[in-house]
Parts: structure tokens; sequence; C-alpha cells
């Protein structure tokens, strides 16, 4: 029995593995966007129940992105140096657990999204194709980041619906600053693995804007904070929210410092950061509301 017992632990071990939940940096990417929709959909702290959906969601489907990635990347993984130890790359874990774990994860997600209302299960569907579909672009285009923004992005119409029942332009703003925002990011992720990149033939935004990708990063990042403001000024938010965006990009400033040398350990430090400035978004937000007369 001990056998038997100490063999699943090793497998869910695996499993957790798989799904990054031993790198918990892309919940929290996934999560900041969630947050900010959620709290702007309800202009102030969200129905306790649509906040439980959507942080339980967004904990599983980045769960699932990351297992179909890593069974979409299973035959370069090895050739990468950071990814050549996944457990699906080593085959500790098959391909057909790989695809039974994320289809139990999809579904356990769409068990949620079943309690909100018909246009947020609706939006769902879109959100999964996006999701499932985003490993194999970067096969076919430079710009998988993009793709990647739109997946992590899809949960704020999302939010809207569910705790609005409709989808304002705020929404599709916050959308789009998601997919600016994630392509900032995974560029600096993506300096990474650029030269083991090159080798294999995978496409990434890195290596699209080869050396312009400073210069590309932060167009990207300077676009961004005036669309941050640009949603404060259509949501009628003040200057603690500004405050909180001016600071924000103060961080991107930095971020434009550990990525000066394009060496693995700042670009790698750089994408970390962001989680910083997901937080430091939200904060502005849930102060501005928790203040508001």
């Amino acid at each position: 029995m001990s056998t038997i017992v100490a063999d699943w632990r090793h497998r869910l071990g695996l499993y957790a593995r798989l799904a990054r939940l031993d790198r918990p940096i892309g919940n929290f990417l996934l999560l900041w966007p969630t947050l900010w929709a959620l709290w702007l959909a309800a202009e102030g702290l969200p129905r306790a129940d649509v906040l439980v959906v959507f942080v339980l969601g967004v904990l599983i489907m980045r769960a699932a992105g990351c297992v179909i990635n890593d069974y979409a990347d299973r035959d370069f993984d090895r050739h990468v140096k950071r990814t050549r130890n996944r457990p699906l790359t080593t085959g500790a874990v098959s391909e057909r657990e790989a695809l039974m774990l994320f289809a139990l994860l999809c579904l356990a997600a769409f068990a949620l999204v079943l309690l909100m209302n018909t246009l947020t299960i609706m939006l769902a569907f879109v959100g999964v194709a996006l999701a499932a579909s985003y490993p194999f672009m970067k096969r076919h285009t430079h710009l998988p980041q993009i793709h990647l923004g739109a997946a992590f992005g899809w949960a704020a119409p999302m939010a809207f619906a569910a705790q609005s029942g409709e989808i304002t332009v705020v929404a599709w703003l916050v959308f789009l600053a998601a997919v600016i925002w994630a392509t900032i990011y995974d560029t600096e992720y993506a300096m990474v693995d650029r030269d083991d990149d090159l080798k294999i033939g995978i496409r990434s935004t890195a290596i699209l804007f080869g050396r312009h990708d400073r210069a590309m990063i932060g167009l990207l990042q300077a676009l961004l904070t005036l669309l941050l403001l640009i949603i404060g000024w259509r949501a009628g938010l003040g200057l603690i929210y500004a405050a909180s965006v001016i600071a924000a990009a103060g961080l991107f400033g930095y971020q434009q410092w550990l990525i000066r040398d394009r060496s693995r350990e700042g670009s790698f430090r750089a994408f970390l950061n962001n989680n910083i400035y997901g937080g430091v978004i939200f904060l502005g937000l849930l102060l501005e509301y928790a203040l508001m007369p």
C-alpha cells in the first residue's frame, strides 16, 4: 500500500510540475488584468461569487495552458536549456497523460463558468480556443506573444459579462491593455531563449524585433501607459489611479535597465518584474474605489 501511495504522490508531483504549480508567476500575470477588469466592471468590490469563480478559473486555465504548451513543444523543449528537463520532454509524463490532464482542467474550468450567465458561458468557448491554439502559433508566426495576450486578456470581457451583464468599451480597452502588456513581458521572456529558438526554428517577437527589441518594448510600454490612463479617464477614476499608472511606468524604466545588455538573467528579471507592475495598477484601482466618496 505504501508503495502505491508513494507512486501516486510521485505522479501528482509530476503533474503539478507539468501544470507549473511550482512556478506561480504565470498565475499572477493572468490574474492581474482579470482583477483590473472585475474592479472596473463592478466600480469597486465585485460580487463574491464572480470573484471566486474568476480567481479559481484563472488558476485552472493557466495550468491547462501550461500543459498544452508543453505538449505542443515536447519535441522542441529538449533543445532549449531552460526547458529540457520538463516532465513531458524527459518522458516522465506521457503524451496521453498530458492530454488527459489538459481535458480535465478545461472541464473543471468550464464547470465553474456554468455558474455564470449565458453571455459569460458563450465567451468561455472563445477563451478555451485561444488557450489551446496559442502554443502552436510560434511555428507559423513571429507574433505568438500577441496571441498569448489575447488568451490572457480574454478574461476581461468575460469579467464584465459576468459582473455587469454587458461588455463595455472599457472592457475592450482592458483586453487591449492585456494584449499589449503580454507582448511586453513575453518578449522579455523570449529574449532569454532567443539563441536556442533561432537554432530550432521557433518564432517570437524577440526574434522579429532583433536589435530593435529594446526600442520596440519601450514603444509598447509607452503605449500601454497611455492606454491605462485612457481607461482611467473613461471609467471616471482620479488621481490615485493615475499615480499608480505613473509609478508603474517607473517599473518599465527599471525593466529597460535590466535588459540593457540583453543577458538571459537580466531579461528574465525584467519579465518577473511585471508581477509587481500588475500589482501596482491593481493597488491603484483598489484604493481609488475604496476612497471614493
